[in-house]
């Protein structure tokens, strides 16, 4: 089984900057076969390309326009996939965290995947593969991420569990999370539901940490 993981937000914490983000949303989509998922970016892409000779050749929700996004969308309702998430309310983060944020990052991330493995939803599954999105601006992703999920996993539910860090341009279906991450994020931190509507049926579980 494949799970594909990207955050939306940011993990700053001083909220007199306009860009400082109010939430920070971590998302996983899992799928036993990627390439449903490879061929909903070909497809995108395929049609931006003839409209946009100028397009990156990556999708980014945040770059793409509003018809880009709900067709994705779309197309991904009709996959077998599944979408767990969980939202941080940053305001109520504790002081002590506020200030580790590579503590913080592992934290969230470890406390998704357990509940994702704890719930079973692929009990005959023996080994899975975490897909993260690797970006310039994250600079959270590295050894010490594996190393650490690595071993939290491992020990607590027994299965084989491999940790890769991919750019979305090395791995298509991470282009697919991030429009998901993005829709998730966006009913939190807006107030706007209308592309989280799109998927709602996919999703199988979203918890805020922190509450």
């Amino acid at each position: 089984m494949y799970l594909f993981m990207d955050e939306s937000g940011c993990l700053g914490f001083d909220f007199t900057k306009k860009k400082t983000s109010k939430y920070f949303v971590v998302t996983c989509l899992f799928a036993t076969n990627k390439r449903p998922l490879e061929k909903i970016v070909r497809k995108i892409h395929g049609g931006l390309r003839k409209q946009l000779k100028s397009h990156s050749g990556v999708l980014h929700c945040t770059k793409e326009k509003k018809l880009t996004r709900q067709r994705l969308l779309n197309l991904l309702q009709t996959k077998d996939c599944s979408i767990m998430s969980i939202y941080l309310n940053k305001k109520k983060v504790y002081t002590r965290l506020q200030d580790e944020k590579h503590v913080l990052y592992n934290y969230v991330t470890n406390i998704l995947l357990d509940r994702i493995f704890s719930k079973r939803f692929a009990p005959e599954i023996e080994h899975v593969t975490l897909v993260a999105s690797k970006r310039e601006t994250n600079k959270f992703l590295n050894e010490n991420f594996s190393s650490y999920l690595n071993r939290k996993v491992t020990n607590t539910h027994k299965i084989k569990f491999t940790v890769q860090i991919k750019t979305p341009a090395e791995e298509k279906s991470l282009q697919v999370v991030d429009f998901v991450s993005w829709a998730i994020f966006h009913k939190y931190e807006y107030g706007d539901d209308s592309y989280y509507k799109l998927i709602r049926e996919k999703i199988m579980e979203e918890n805020p940490l922190f509450p």
